[in-house]
């Protein structure tokens, strides 16, 4: 089953309509050196987290240049996760990773999606996203999802795919890429910062369907004539 995060929150109603929903994940942006409407301060990332239910997983998303900061965010908000979305070699993501009582997401940029294989020894995910020439995601743009396929379909690590992803194309990613889970952000937003609850529970029910019907389609059996 195709896992589904909801990134980009800014507001406790956002919180609960991603929840109600059924989102597995969810994503609050802190310290990023690019501009978007979804950033929020280490404060207030700790009161959406707070804010969430158990059994749901809150990632803080960032872009530190050293890993001591991450490390000090990730202390501050108290996140399950922390997804990491700047140019740290992978020594530095492995320092964090054994610094912080949290799992490690690693963004890849899609242009050159081979280059996650450098990542799989030293996180917990990677995920591969439609990078702006900021630097940053929440782009709304898509990419080859058959190329990040034969990039990532045999990583010994799970995959998560963004990047441009909305409820009328999520079905058609899931179908090609065969993700640990999507992450969605710009594309459930009725304005910057701001979701779109209907687009959000469409999102995720369109990435449920899209799993079952490729699960069915695996286990359906062969009959011979």
């Amino acid at each position: 089953m195709t896992r589904v995060k909801v990134c980009g929150l800014t507001r406790e109603a956002d919180v609960d309509a991603a929840v109600d929903a059924g989102a597995d994940a969810i994503g609050f942006v802190v310290d990023v050196p690019v501009d978007s409407p979804r950033e929020i301060s280490a404060a207030r990332a700790a009161e959406l987290v707070a804010h969430a239910p158990p059994f749901v997983t809150t990632v803080l998303v960032t872009m530190p240049d050293a890993p001591a900061r991450a490390a000090t965010l990730v202390e501050q908000i108290e996140p399950d996760a922390v997804q990491i979305h700047s140019d740290l070699p992978p020594g530095d993501v492995a320092y964090l990773r054994s610094r912080v009582d949290a799992r490690v997401v690693k963004h890849v940029d899609a242009a050159v999606p081979e280059t996650a294989e450098r990542y799989v020894d030293v996180v917990d995910a990677l995920l591969v996203d439609s990078i702006g020439e900021d630097g940053g995601g929440g782009t709304g743009e898509t990419h080859d999802w058959a190329r990040t396929r034969e990039a990532t379909a045999d990583l010994d690590v799970p995959v998560v795919l963004a990047g441009g992803l909305t409820p009328s194309n999520v079905g058609e990613a899931v179908a090609t890429v065969d993700p640990f889970a999507v992450d969605v952000a710009s594309g459930v937003e009725a304005s910057g910062g701001v979701k779109d609850h209907d687009a959000v529970a469409a999102f995720v029910a369109a990435t449920r369907e899209a799993t079952t019907d490729g699960e069915a389609a695996t286990e359906r059996p062969t009959v011979e004539p």
